[in-house]
């Protein structure tokens, strides 16, 4: 593995890449207590600032909790192209029509009466520590050097880790 810290634009660059493109991640919020509350959430954006957004129910768990504690901790996973991405933050609750406009899908029917459902609220998450797990080469060149390296007894370097810091 090679390690490879990434700062400012090109760590805000790297969670959009990442984030957005594995789409759906757990959210853990109640990070004091156990158990902790965690929820499957699709991501809906990701801001020039590195922010992270979703849309969600005012009257739900991970809100309340979030109202009560803003730290929370998203945790993506997408294993068919080993990509992982580990982000602690800060999130902020929004009730902004116009956020909530600009982040609605048709898909998000499924849990919504329409972008005018009173109780949909937007929810912006402030990467504050952040970690990636990245195939340098892509899934394919990864397993083949990986079993190579174990033909050989070589470790072999197939992807690149490192601290996200905004």
């Amino acid at each position: 593995m090679s390690n490879e810290n990434l700062y400012n634009d090109e760590a805000k660059a790297k969670i959009k890449d990442m984030a957005e493109d594995i789409d759906f991640t757990m959210m853990a919020t109640n990070l004091n207590q156990t158990p902790l509350h965690m929820i499957p959430m699709s991501t809906k954006k990701v801001d020039d600032q590195g922010h992270i957004w979703f849309l969600s129910n005012k009257n739900s768990t991970h809100n309340h909790n979030i109202m009560n504690d803003a730290n929370l901790h998203l945790i993506y996973v997408d294993k068919s192209d080993m990509q992982f991405l580990n982000v602690y933050g800060m999130a902020t609750i929004s009730t902004d029509r116009a956020i909530i406009e600009e982040l609605y899908g048709s898909g998000d029917d499924a849990w919504f009466d329409g972008k005018d459902d009173p109780n949909i609220t937007a929810i912006s998450v402030k990467p504050t520590e952040a970690f990636y797990w990245d195939p340098k080469n892509g899934k394919l060149i990864s397993l083949v050097k990986m079993g190579v390296g174990a033909i050989t007894g070589n470790k072999p370097d197939t992807m690149d880790t490192g601290k996200l810091k905004l």
